[in-house]
């Protein structure tokens, strides 16, 4: 019986002390991981009530902060560009551009930015492409378009933001042909074409014609950069057969501006079968204020409610036809009555 009992004790030992420095062994990983994310941020808060107010200052033209800044120590100096660049991610005010632009200038940033591209921490590749972009720095386009490759989805978000600020000539063929591109961030490849304005449009032209199967796309390119030369492009792509081919040329129309032979053809496609295309058409009428373009329009106030939210806002900004539809139907019931008291009331009308 004590023999049982040792040996229960032996092998109860066995299996105790491997699991208690177990047990030690990830407390004290995680005591270490804590710590050491404790530290990490409290270096953060220190850099960021040393760094912070300066840069702030710094961007409001206070020269002795810039000075402060251009002499960091060069450890700091990356963390500085991203306090300064991280912000025009999603403020591209052109003030604050240009500012940031001389002040990473003064700091003379530029070496360690080309640096950096070649980094293996994506966000230095970042950081480096929104740097040099800004800067509009010459001789870098071919590394930028490059960078839509990345293998991260911010550096190429930040290879886009960088070839809409260098506005390089070069560069617009590969943003139109990468613009239908789902790994890239769809808004920002718009912005980048955007950047160009006009001067993308005969190329966004002739690629459509060959290019066939991605035609809503080029017509929604031109929506953002396209001018009066495209219309007669964008009239004949609203009869493609596919309804978002319809609806995006469009939309389209409806930013460029439509005239008698567009306005005419937005009129037939309030009576296409798809919603989207009936919801676009009236979209571009917007302002258009032919003869019976009120009375059309007006018959959609009952539509699927896209069609009659679009045919409502277009009936807006026709005066007085347009007001008048919206008076005449104010007394409906149901949607086409809601819609034109609202409209009514935004214009301040009485019904």
């Amino acid at each position: 019986m004590i023999a049982d009992a040792v040996v229960f004790a032996r092998a109860l030992e066995a299996v105790v002390r491997p699991a208690l420095v177990f047990a030690l062994i990830v407390v004290a990983a995680v005591v270490a991981e804590r710590a050491f994310f404790a530290i990490g941020e409290m270096r953060r808060r220190r850099f960021a009530r040393r760094y912070e107010p300066l840069v702030r200052r710094a961007l409001d033209g206070d020269q002795a902060a810039e000075a402060t800044l251009v002499a960091c120590p060069g450890r700091h100096r990356i963390r500085i560009a991203v306090v300064l660049i991280t912000p025009l991610i999603h403020d591209r005010d052109p003030a604050r551009i240009e500012r940031t632009r001389a002040i990473v200038e003064a700091m003379a940033l530029i070496p360690d930015a080309h640096r950096y591209l070649r980094s293996r921490l994506w966000w230095r590749r970042a950081i480096a492409l929104r740097a040099l972009g800004l800067l509009r720095v010459t001789g870098i386009t071919g590394a930028i378009v490059a960078a839509l490759d990345d293998g991260h989805p911010d550096v190429r978000a930040a290879a886009l933001d960088a070839l809409a600020d260098l506005r390089d000539p070069a560069s617009l063929p590969a943003i139109v042909v990468r613009m239908h591109d789902p790994t890239l961030h769809r808004g920002r490849r718009f912005a980048a074409l955007a950047a160009f304005g006009p001067t993308a449009e005969p190329f966004l032209l002739d690629l459509a014609e060959v290019d066939t199967v991605h035609r809503d796309d080029y017509a929604r390119a031109l929506a953002v950069c396209g001018t009066s030369a495209s219309r007669p492009a964008l009239c004949r792509w609203t009869e493609d057969a596919r309804p978002e081919v319809g609806a995006a040329s469009f939309e389209a129309l409806a930013r460029i501006g439509v005239d008698e032979a567009s306005a005419r053809l937005a009129i037939d496609g309030l009576r296409a079968d798809d919603a989207r295309v009936r919801a676009a058409a009236a979209g571009a009428l917007h302002g258009w204020t032919g003869s019976d373009t009120a009375t059309r329009l007006a018959r959609h106030l009952d539509d699927n409610w896209m069609v009659a939210v679009s045919a409502a806002r277009s009936l807006k900004s026709i005066s007085p036809a347009g007001l008048e539809q919206l008076r005449l139907c104010s007394n409906r019931t149901g949607v086409a009555g809601l819609l034109a008291r609202q409209m009514l009331w935004e214009t301040q009308v009485p019904c």
